[in-house]
């Protein structure tokens, strides 16, 4: 609410008070009708100079009429105005006003119904179309504000009304400085805050992104079970055309077995012993009586002892 400015009373209180001053002299002059007259007058021209003197902040504009026709744009700062030829038809807030509007139940493309709230940055940039070419432009803003906004909201569907917010705001922003510049309106920027969209159709939206994350991760898994197997029939060609290569591996695969520190019994095939061509029973003692003269002072005994083989 605008604060009047105490420049007008100030100066009645100062016309009214000369006049009350002289009023009585003359009373105390002996001419009281005189007095009478001198008050009144006083009363009447305070008033009439006082109704006449106005001030206009920085931030605002007047738009004054005279006998209904407009004269001027006044302010800001002092100003004066004819009392009964001329009026203030207008205060107008130059500054950046913020309005904020919504659409409730409101069906998207996809017949989905959403409430959507957003913000409205606005400023008045022409004074006298906003006072004389709109009745109330506050209202008309608000209004069509809401009406673009059913509009964007019928024409999108829910995903990209969900995802693109910034392609919505920018539409909304064209949509209505377009139908508020007549109105000597310009637009600064619309911001959609929030989209609610039905408890149900939000637990399934969830459940579905749920599905899709589980999909995902069982494609990677089966994706790399296939590099997985890829990798080893690729190792199987390259030992199948090279013996010499796979006993080393296998050897090297019995040898990191067997040297863990934990007691492990390993069972080997007979036909991978022959393969490795470890010489049988006699073989593999040897090899387990190597690794346990390898362990380190105080480790456990493998699981073929670690004493050196009896000649």
């Amino acid at each position: 609410m605008r604060r009047p400015s105490a420049l007008p009373g100030l100066i009645f209180v100062i016309i009214f008070g000369i006049g009350l001053a002289l009023a009585y002299s003359s009373y105390a002059l002996g001419a009281d009708e005189d007095a009478v007259w001198i008050a009144v007058l006083a009363a009447v021209l305070a008033y009439i100079v006082s109704y006449s003197v106005k001030v206009a902040n920085q931030w605002e504009r007047v738009v004054v009429l005279r006998l209904g026709r407009f004269r001027a744009v006044e302010g800001p700062g002092l100003f004066f105005i004819i009392p009964i030829v001329e009026m203030i038809a207008y205060w107008i807030d130059m500054r950046v006003i913020t309005s904020t509007f919504r659409a409730e139940k409101t069906l998207t493309k996809d017949t989905v119904p959403v409430d959507v709230d957003a913000v409205l940055f606005w400023k008045v940039v022409d004074p006298q179309k906003a006072a004389l070419d709109v009745a109330d432009y506050v209202s008309a803003i608000n209004w069509a504000a809401q009406t673009a906004l059913r509009d964007i909201i019928g024409k999108t569907i829910l995903s990209d009304m969900l995802e693109g917010r910034e392609k919505i705001s920018g539409d909304l922003q064209r949509i209505i400085d377009e139908r508020t510049e007549p109105w000597g309106v310009n637009v600064i920027s619309v911001e959609v805050k929030d989209v609610l969209i039905p408890p149900a159709l939000e637990d399934a939206m969830s459940m579905q992104a749920q599905a899709e994350r589980e999909r995902q991760a069982r494609v990677i898994l089966g994706d790399s079970e296939r590099q997985v197997a890829e990798k080893f029939a690729e190792a199987a060609r390259t030992y199948a055309s090279d013996p010499v290569a796979f006993h080393l591996r296998a050897m090297n695969m019995l040898y990191e077995g067997l040297k863990s520190d934990k007691a492990t019994i390993v069972i080997v095939p007979s036909t991978a012993v022959e393969s490795m061509q470890l010489g049988g029973l006699a073989g593999l003692t040897a090899l387990t009586t190597t690794l346990g003269q390898e362990r380190p002072p105080g480790a456990p005994p493998g699981p073929w002892g670690s004493a050196p083989a009896k000649p």
